[in-house]
């Protein structure tokens, strides 16, 4: 895989699995925090945002801004779907992409060398970009999650709390529950490099399923009745499981529209105002199938299955509701 090595792009940098052929992530490099004090204080129009729409880690900051009505207070520019040797790449003349707004870069990684000339890390999204400071702020994405969620209160538009009081601890807990076998399950799975890694992943990844699915047999959302962060944290993947994880990364045991409650609260998730508009389908697929050659060497794009995210999903029988300013107008 490819990295920044002392400000210098480099490819073949670091290995993606152990030698058991486990799937490893490596940490992300940027974790300042924004606000009120300090030398990155909440304001509006400072900080801009560099996202992908297939990226599953950078939709959870899309759609924090999303929920929260930051868009006018945090601008967004998003990288090409297509990531190849070079990295993520800005391709302006392409649907539903954009240029730098901030700096006119051609490649992510110019951002990455100009917050620090010396910097060894991946170039991953999200990125939060301070425009006065000239540097990322923040480029792991639960904690960018939190901070739009909890530092940018008087700059959202949406009465939105999805951290709310009484409520942090489980959120967090639940957090932690789905990341390794869910969130980066699908992944621990796709690049495993030997059948035993493979197998654990699978193991870990569908008795998770299982077990949130009997969750929300009971209760509208993960933490209970309100739409929280760990929701958001949930549905970037679940929205990509059946189009791609079930197929291009070999997580074929169930698709995710077979569970008789995972499937109807990925339903009720899409159908919350400001959820689908962050969802690019077309942008999701052409990553993955055309970004890992290792995984599908042929680049060819599967075709289905065609999900309808918009039926009745009936989550509204249980007990809770999105924030009154997410309620959908009928």
């Amino acid at each position: 895989m490819n990295q920044l090595v002392d400000g210098e792009w480099r490819t073949g940098a670091y290995e993606t699995t152990n030698d058991d052929g486990a799937f490893e992530r490596q940490e992300t490099t940027f974790r300042d925090w924004i606000g009120d004090e300090g030398r990155f204080p909440a304001e509006s129009g400072r900080y801009h945002l560099y996202v992908s729409y297939a990226c599953p880690w950078a939709h959870r900051t899309l759609l924090a801004r999303s929920l929260k009505g930051l868009e006018d207070a945090i601008s967004v520019s998003v990288v090409d779907p297509f990531r190849d040797a070079e990295g993520w790449q800005f391709t302006p003349d392409k649907d539903g992409c954009t240029e730098d707004h901030v700096h006119g870069a051609d490649y992510l990684r110019e951002l990455y060398v100009r917050a620090d000339s010396d910097v060894t890390c991946r170039v991953t999204v999200p990125v939060l970009w301070d425009t006065e400071e000239e540097t990322i702020v923040n480029n792991e994405s639960r904690e960018v999650l939190r901070m739009l969620d909890t530092e940018f209160e008087r700059e959202a538009t949406r009465d939105v709390d999805l951290y709310p009081e009484g409520y942090r601890e489980e959120i967090d807990e639940v957090i932690d529950a789905i990341y390794e076998p869910i969130n980066n399950g699908v992944y621990r799975a796709g690049f495993s490099g030997s059948q035993e890694a493979y197998d654990d992943a699978i193991e870990d990844l569908f008795s998770a399923l299982d077990r949130w699915d009997s969750v929300l047999a009971e209760q509208r959302y993960l933490a209970g009745d309100r739409l929280t962060e760990a929701d958001v944290c949930m549905f970037t993947t679940l929205i990509r499981f059946d189009q791609v994880y079930h197929t291009h990364f070999m997580c074929n045991v169930m698709q995710i529209q077979d569970y008789e409650h995972l499937w109807p609260y990925l339903r009720d998730l899409y159908q919350t105002p400001g959820v689908a508009e962050t969802v690019n389908m077309d942008h999701i697929k052409e990553h993955y199938y055309t970004t890992h050659p290792d995984v599908t060497p042929s680049r060819i794009i599967a075709r289905g299955p065609d999900l309808d995210f918009e039926a009745p999903h009936d989550r509204d029988e249980l007990d809770g509701e999105p924030p009154a300013a997410l309620v959908r107008a009928d």
